[in-house]
């Protein structure tokens, strides 16, 4: 009879570490576990940073008892701190792997701060804001230097068009009842996602031009459309295809309740048309910057990309609006990402504007003030 083979244990390769207060903190920011310990699993952790049996640990931590490592060894498994070589990897932990070169740095900022409980209540929200501001003023808006030399400059002259649609862009949060058009959300999407042309690099490859700049021309952004509210689109969710210029349909199926779940805490995008959904495929930007400040340049991206659809739906008529404030396992699940070498970071959508205003911030019944 073969003999059972012995298990081995290894150090998580997603694990930081920090002190919070008086606590010292253990954070796999792949699983999101977070868990305070003694600083002597600093040390268990330490001897894991390759596969050692338990044998191995209660001969190197003599001063222990063997039953008290043995349960440390448990309690750092169950936690996910250390891993077992009889369970295989989840196919997230194997995903991980594609972050080697942006970890920890990007990954801890990545992975940590998504799927944000905020606070549904817009009303609630604002007057806690307000009685924040009574012992920590809101920060000025803008910087000056009153003592250095100053230099007028010259005001622009601002009857032509294109500053008229920037200067008329705002975030609207009340729309009309009436649907956008499926015209109109394609003229959208040519102007402000499509590649508008290609050029190739001997040796590399076809590299995308669009009317967003992105770091390398990379471009690690896709779009997604939810949509339950277009006339001449059946509701459902699409994903965009940026080469030819098409929609391809993921899901049957939309509705408003179910964009407003993807945007937490924003209850007046209920009558918004469509909602524009940013994913990174990160492999994209990977490839070339093989350092963590790239992460940067993604989110710099969406940040492009938002305001180039918003600019874009200001001079087609339309009420756009962006949010960073998203579901994200949510939404990722709906649309069939995996949440790892591809993620949702940013949302745009578009409603019909209201008649009768020039601008819409607040719809009446979630009006803070």
């Amino acid at each position: 009879m073969r003999s059972a083979r012995k298990v081995l244990f290894r150090r998580s390769p997603f694990l930081v570490c920090y002190w919070s207060g008086a606590q010292l903190v253990f954070e796999n920011f792949a699983t999101g576990t977070r868990v305070s310990a003694a600083p002597v699993a600093s040390e268990i952790l330490t001897f894991f940073d390759r596969w050692h049996s338990a044998e191995d640990l209660f001969s190197h931590l003599e001063e222990y008892a063997p039953a008290s490592l043995r349960k440390a060894l448990h309690a750092l498994v169950r936690h996910a701190l250390l891993e077992r070589s009889d369970r295989k990897p989840t196919s997230k932990e194997r995903a991980m792997q594609t972050w080697a070169d942006w970890n920890p740095a990007a990954g801890f900022f990545h992975f940590s701060t998504k799927d944000v409980v905020f606070e549904m209540d817009p009303v609630a929200a604002f007057h806690a804001l307000k009685k924040r501001a009574r012992t920590w003023p809101m920060p000025p808006p803008v910087k000056r230097y009153p003592r250095a030399p100053q230099v007028p400059l010259a005001v622009p002259e601002v009857s032509g068009e294109f500053p008229r649609v920037l200067l008329a862009r705002r975030t609207w949060r009340q729309f009309a009842r009436r649907p956008v058009e499926l015209k109109t959300l394609g003229e959208l999407l040519w102007l402000a996602g499509r590649v508008q042309r290609w050029v190739k690099i001997p040796g590399l490859g076809r590299f995308a031009l669009k009317t967003s700049p992105s770091g390398g021309a990379l471009h690690p952004l896709e779009i997604y459309v939810h949509a339950p509210r277009v006339a001449g689109l059946a509701p459902g969710i699409y994903h965009y295809d940026a080469e030819r210029h098409r929609l391809e349909r993921l899901r049957r199926g939309a509705t408003s309740r179910q964009l407003v779940g993807y945007v937490p805490g924003q209850p007046w995008y209920a009558d918004a048309s469509a909602l524009l959904l940013m994913t990174a495929v990160f492999s994209r930007s990977q490839w070339k910057y093989q350092f963590a400040r790239c992460y940067r340049a993604v989110l710099l991206d969406a940040g492009h990309l938002s305001q180039t659809f918003c600019l874009a739906a200001t001079w087609l008529g339309l009420a756009p609006f962006c949010t960073l404030a998203l579901a994200d396992s949510r939404v990722e699940k709906d649309l069939g990402v995996d949440g790892v070498t591809e993620s949702v970071v940013f949302a745009v959508g578009i409603g019909a504007r209201p008649p009768g205003v020039d601008w819409a911030p607040w719809p009446k019944s979630h009006r803070p003030i």
